[in-house]
């Protein structure tokens, strides 16, 4: 997220030029991060699942199709991706349009 912040700072300086305001930047990048955070914990899921048979022989005391388990750790990773997403949308919220549109 934070090489396509810095790759889309002319972008989201002129978006602030024009009157885009501090949580509408915030809210572009932060859903851009999440839907790919999404799509990744939706596709580890899946693959874990898959796997669960070959998880048994090294699982203790959790069975390899535990609910909560495959829950909070997709509720773990989202957290975790949501703060790294979270700080270059602060970034990208802090630039100012005319050094963004001297940029390149």
């Amino acid at each position: 997220m934070s090489y396509s912040v810095s790759q889309r700072t002319r972008e989201i300086g002129i978006r602030m030029a024009f009157g885009a305001e501090v949580r509408n930047v915030l809210g572009m990048v932060l859903s851009e991060g999440l839907r790919l955070v999404i799509a990744g914990v939706a596709v580890g899921l899946l693959g874990a699942w898959a796997l669960s048979r070959y998880l048994t022989s090294i699982l203790y005391a959790v069975r390899a199709t535990d609910l909560a388990t495959y829950i909070l750790a997709a509720l773990l990773m989202t957290a975790v991706a949501l703060v790294a997403c979270l700080v270059p949308a602060r970034r990208a919220t802090k630039v100012d349009p005319m050094v963004a549109l001297r940029y390149e």
